[in-house]
């Protein structure tokens, strides 16, 4: 991990909770927490492309924080459209995390396999979806926390 201290956003994708009830994204913001960062924002949208687009780019461009990570809307349900609401608003792909997330997953359930996650860059911005369970968010974050600090440095032009 970096001594950098990283800013998250965390931005819940989801027709039915409230942020009382977003488990996975209360989990998260412990764990960035415990990790001794800082979450700017945790906020709850609903599975509509535009709206989910918007609170990245709002995350990004004006709370300027390192990393976004999107909670929910990754699956095979027909309303989940977190990856192509990330498409819409970020730069470039960042397979590798994605790939991560997967195979530190698939050690874990056969169900990962079915994640359309994606870990793309807006700007100097890592954009991570997570999937919308409190026990495959976590899994997830476990499976690229490793790198998250050195992700961050590396587009802050501190290089390897």
């Amino acid at each position: 991990m970096s001594d950098k201290p990283v800013r998250f956003a965390i931005v819940t994708c989801s027709d039915t909770r409230d942020i009382s009830q977003d488990t996975a994204g209360a989990a998260l913001e412990q764990r960035i927490a415990d990790a001794g960062w800082g979450c700017a924002s945790h906020v709850i949208v609903k599975d509509e492309r535009a709206d989910i687009s918007a609170a990245i780019v709002k995350a990004a461009d004006e709370l300027k924080v390192d990393v976004v990570l999107t909670c929910g809307g990754s699956g095979l349900s027909l309303r989940d459209v977190t990856p192509e609401a990330t498409q819409d608003v970020c730069d470039r792909n960042v397979p590798g995390i994605a790939e991560a997330m997967r195979a530190h997953s698939l050690a874990i359930t056969p169900h990962a396999m079915l994640s359309r996650a994606l870990c793309m860059q807006r700007g100097r911005v890592l954009v991570i979806n997570l999937p919308g369970s409190k026990k495959a968010a976590v899994e997830n974050w476990e499976g690229v926390l490793p790198a998250l600090g050195h992700a961050v440095s590396m587009m802050a032009g501190e290089g390897h």
